[in-house]
Order: structure tokens, then C-alpha cells, then sequence
């Protein structure tokens, strides 16, 4: 049986020769498109060239420059030059006796210069494209850093006062570590210590079992774990771009196992991992076969009850497409939206906008074409790309030149555990919502039919975090601009996983929170910090508050799992199969 790659070559071979060599292309930049990268240079190159005013105000900020670090340079030694805030960020308790000693002190204050001239220099050119500008301003601000001096034990201070404590121990250990992860890289083997970080194992281990499976999805139902249950259960929907145990992870920061605790009824999607053959599920088959499938199995197992559905990631956003859809046919069956870091508007759509121009997506597409799918070290690459090099680099000092050992997390080894996405899919899903916005601009359809955000009124819980890279909270926070629905709103502190699993008892958690009731005036975000209330500590017990006053009173807890009279010992337990495929 041919392929379709096969018939669309017939259909269209000169499209093919096309795919074909952009193909060729991504496996040798591991996805990355240089034509997006030269159009953007070039756009800058010629405004800056062009801009005798630019030009002039850049100079005279270099000439600025010199001068201060000349005052640096001939001030007393031991004199303290400037505030210990730019200091690298692991180095500020030694920031006092190592950065602030000279010479340090002087690299380290012509590095922060440099690369506060090269950001100016390449933002702030009038003329230029602002994704371009974006684009080159982040390569430049990457690459002065990748020459930061504490990336270098003889102009790092802590690792010299290191190798004089140590005799030059941490440099053998930190060569050590650095043969092993070379090694293990070789060998595709996981990191040092992912052995003990297993999924079914010591991850993903709240009691359950799969109550139902189609060729897209497992769902899993969990055991009740109190003697009462709240009558409605909950849906979670997460991102196939990951997997689902991110919010399964150890037992005491399980995101799961918390809302069991609490007295409900918790189902989970977990998405099957796609090869070659899938290349041609779409997106609305996420929608068809994975919400919607689920939710109908849900509402099958507890009937006339209606469902809180949580969505994270692109899970929520899929999750606020088939809400929309359901509200534009009157399925009420769903009684409350939570959306943890979730866009549904991607004017904002934070550092992969960088990346996710027309170019860029025909490169992806033609990739894809060509394999089928994205491959997950090819998805991981590009999310790598966007974590600031300081704190790769900071990694790699404590390992390789301080000579520590880290035992990886729970959320590294998740992450480590990375997934494939379709053709058909991921194309849709960079063009359709990346580039042209559908779903907020109301052209988005579904079954041939426009849907609306807007036509949602349920209530709805929305969380964004405070150093997203992925889904901004901004970004996140425009749901307000989409919708009249009655919103709560908590922006938690931490990144797009680490602000999401936040559970109480950890240090250092905060979030504020304010509600926007359905007959509110919306208020920018900015307007929404200054009236929001800051707290400290998890915001789960206030989601788990919001959540009761959305449910009826508690219930006897039923403790067979799937549909009545199911027989429970052909249930396979959870985490079910698709977790585990490779």
C-alpha cells in the first residue's frame, strides 16, 4: 500500500523536490530554519547601516562605556564597584569576598557593558521588523553570554578559591563528570540517577486504572482515597506534548494524587505516543478522539453529573476549543474550565514566537513531511533553545569545574521523557494558531462551523506563572479579553512546570489571585496586579476552594472504577501503556 508521502509526491511532485530538500536541510540544523535566521540579520544589518542617528547614539554608548570602566579600572583595589545585583545568579552569597575582588570585578563589569551595547544595538534599530528584532536581539544577548567569565575557571573566581580548597580535586571530579554525561550521550543511556526515577515505579504511581482506550488515548480513572467524593468528577486534559505524569510525579507533589485527597473523582487523559504511521491525525482529531472521547467515557461511568474539565498546555487550549464548540451546540455537560498555562490568544505567545514565523513553519512542515512526525529530541531541542545560556552554563560550572554531583528531580525526569507529534497536526497547530491566530480572531472551526470563545459561561479558573517562557501569563491572561465568563485569575510564581506542580509545604511558592465576576469590567494585566492579593505559599487550596463552591455536597465514594459492573481485574492499572511507549 503506498504511502501518503507517496501519493502527495504524484499529486504534486515539484512541492515534493521542495519538501524534500528543506528536509535535508532540518536534519543538518536539528529543525532550525537558516533563511529565518538570514532574513532577520539581514533586516537589522540594513536599517543599522541605513541610520546615521542609530549609529551615532551607539557610539556615543560605547564611548560611555570605556569611560566608566576606565573610573572601574583606576578606582582602589577592594573599593565595592556597583551593586552585587548583576552578579551571576549562583554566585550572589559569595558576591562579597569573589566578584567584587579585581580583576574579577573588571571582567565581569566589561562583560555586563558589552552585552547591554549589543542589546541596544541590536533592538533598538528603527525599521526593522520587531519579530526580527526580537529574534537577533535573543541570539546576541545568547551569544555574549556563551562568553560570560563565569563560564571560565581562570576567570571565575569561585571555582579558583574551589581548586585551591581542593588541591585541583574539582577539576578531576568535574572531568569525570563530563566524560560520563559524554558517554551516556554516546549510548542514548539517561542521565546519572534517571535509574531511580521510574515511571509506575516511584513516578505515576496514584492507585488507578485504565477504564478506557481508543487508538489515541488511554483515560485513566483514580481510586478514591476518602470515604466521601465530591458528585462531580474531574477531567484533566494534558499537553501530547508531553506526558501526562507531569502532574503525577512523586507522591508528595503529585497534582493528582492532591485533588483524590480532597474528595474527587479524577480522570486523566493519557496520550498515545505517535510514529510515522499517525502522520495524517489532525487536530481535530485531538479534539474528536481525545477530549471529546473522553468526556462522553466520563459522563458514561458517572452519569448526569457535570464534569470539571482542566486542561494544561496546549491541553487547555485544546480544551477551550472543544468548550467553544460544545457551547455553540448547547452540550452543557461540562460545569466549570480550568486552563493551567494555557493560551487561547498567540499574539504573545513568549520565546517560541521567536522561532515560529512563515519560514520557520515550512521548514517544521517540510520535516515533518518527510518523517512523519517531529521527533522528540527535535522538539526538545528547540525548547532548549530557548533557555537563557547563563543558566545552562551555571549547570555546567556546578558539574564540570565545581566537580558537584546533583541528583536529577522527579520534573528532569519527566521532561528527559519527551514525546512525538504528527504531521497533520502540528502543522495545523503552528499555522492555524501560532500564525494566524484563528481561535481568537473567531475564525477557528469546527465540523465546518466557526466557534467562539466568547459563547463560553461556565466558570472559569485560569493560572499563569511568573517566568513562562512558553505561555507568558499575559499571554494567558487575554482569556479575560475572550470571554464573559466569571474568572478567577492566579498568577503563581515559578516557570511553565515548576509554577504549575506547586505543592503546599514547598518554600519559596507564592501567587496572587483576583476575580473578575461575569459583570466586571475587564482591566489590563498590569491594572490586574496592583488589584490582585499576594499570598504565600501553594495555590492549590485555593483552586481546591474554588472548585467546592462549584460542587454539590459529598457523596459516598464508589470503589469499583469504570462503568458499572465492569470487571475490574481486566482493567490494566495505572499509568496504563501509552506512558510507557518510547
Amino acid at each position: 500500500m503506498r504511502s501518503i508521502s507517496d501519493r502527495r509526491m504524484e499529486e504534486d511532485p515539484f512541492q515534493a523536490m521542495n519538501y524534500w530538500k528543506e528536509a535535508l536541510i532540518a536534519q543538518a540544523t536539528g529543525g532550525s530554519s537558516p533563511a529565518a535566521l538570514t532574513l532577520a540579520l539581514a533586516d537589522w544589518w540594513i536599517h543599522l547601516s541605513t541610520a546615521p542617528g542609530t549609529q551615532l547614539e551607539l557610539g556615543l554608548k560605547y564611548g560611555e562605556a570605556l569611560a566608566a570602566l576606565y573610573q572601574h579600572a583606576v578606582q582602589p583595589w577592594g573599593k565595592p564597584p556597583h551593586s552585587t545585583a548583576d552578579l551571576p545568579a549562583d554566585d550572589q552569597g559569595n558576591a562579597e569576598t569573589a566578584w567584587r575582588r579585581e580583576p574579577f570585578s573588571l571582567w565581569w563589569h566589561t562583560f555586563l557593558m558589552s552585552r547591554r551595547w549589543w542589546i541596544d544595538a541590536t533592538s533598538r534599530v528603527p525599521g526593522v521588523a520587531p519579530h526580527h528584532a526580537d529574534l537577533v536581539s535573543f541570539c546576541a544577548s545568547q551569544w555574549c553570554d556563551a562568553f560570560s567569565p563565569a563560564n571560565f575557571p581562570w576567570s571565575n573566581p569561585v571555582v579558583l578559591e574551589h581548586y585551591l580548597r581542593a588541591r585541583g580535586n574539582n577539576l578531576t571530579t568535574g572531568l569525570c563528570n563530563l566524560l560520563s554525561d559524554i558517554q551516556r550521550r554516546i549510548v542514548q543511556a539517561p542521565e546519572e540517577g534517571m535509574e531511580h526515577l521510574r515511571v509506575g515505579k516511584t513516578l505515576a504511581i496514584t492507585p488507578g486504572a485504565v477504564v478506557f482506550e481508543n487508538p489515541l488515548i488511554e483515560l485513566i480513572q483514580y481510586a478514591p482515597s476518602t470515604s466521601t467524593v465530591r458528585p462531580e468528577p474531574i477531567l484533566i486534559t494534558p499537553a501530547w506534548i508531553m506526558k501526562y505524569y507531569v502532574l503525577d510525579l512523586s507522591p508528595e507533589n503529585s497534582l493528582i494524587r492532591y485533588l483524590v485527597a480532597q474528595g474527587y473523582t479524577v480522570f486523566c487523559i493519557s496520550w498515545r505516543n505517535v510514529d510515522s504511521a499517525d502522520r495524517n491525525l489532525s487536530l481535530d482529531d485531538y479534539r474528536r478522539l481525545g477530549f471529546m472521547a473522553a468526556l462522553d467515557a466520563v459522563c458514561r461511568i458517572i452519569p448526569g453529573q457535570r464534569v470539571h474539565a482542566i486542561g494544561y498546555c496546549l491541553g487547555g487550549t485544546l480544551l477551550s476549543i472543544a468548550a467553544a464548540a460544545m457551547a455553540g451546540r448547547k452540550d452543557r455537560r461540562l460545569g466549570t474550565l480550568t486552563l493551567l498555562a494555557a493560551q487561547t490568544d498567540f499574539t504573545e505567545p513568549g520565546g517560541l514566537g521567536l522561532y515560529i514565523d512563515a519560514s520557520e513553519v515550512y521548514f517544521l512542515e517540510s520535516l515533518m513531511w518527510a518523517q512523519g512526525y517531529l521527533s522528540a529530541g527535535q522538539m526538545s531541542a528547540a525548547f532548549q533553545s530557548l533557555r537563557p545560556v547563563s543558566d545552562t552554563a551555571a549547570r555546567a560550572v556546578r558539574r564540570y569545574l565545581l566537580g558537584e554531583h546533583s541528583a536529577p528531580t522527579d520534573l528532569m525526569a519527566w521532561n528527559a521523557d519527551s514525546t512525538r507529534m504528527p504531521y497533520r497536526m502540528h502543522t495545523e497547530y503552528l499555522r492555524k494558531l501560532f500564525l494566524n491566530n484563528e481561535l481568537a480572531a473567531g475564525r477557528y472551526q469546527v465540523d465546518g462551523r466557526m466557534i467562539s470563545l466568547r459563547n463560553i459561561r461556565m466558570p472559569i479558573y485560569a493560572v499563569g506563572t511568573q517566568n513562562d517562557r512558553i505561555a507568558p501569563w499575559h499571554s494567558v491572561y487575554k482569556i479575560h479579553y475572550q470571554t464573559d465568563a466569571d474568572i478567577r485569575f492566579v498568577l503563581a510564581s515559578g516557570g511553565h512546570n515548576a509554577g504549575i506542580v506547586s505543592e503546599p509545604g514547598h518554600k519559596g511558592h507564592s501567587y496572587r489571585v483576583h476575580e473578575a465576576g461575569p459583570e466586571g469590567l475587564r482591566v489590563g494585566a498590569d491594572e490586574w496586579v496592583a488589584e490582585s492579593s499576594l499570598h504565600i505559599g501553594s495555590w492549590w487550596p485555593d483552586w481546591k476552594a474554588w472548585l467546592d463552591a462549584h460542587s454539590g455536597p459529598p457523596l459516598p465514594a464508589r470503589h469499583s472504577l469504570g462503568e458499572s459492573g465492569a470487571d475490574q481485574t481486566s482493567l490494566t492499572p495505572a499509568p496504563g501503556r501509552f506512558v510507557l511507549q518510547e
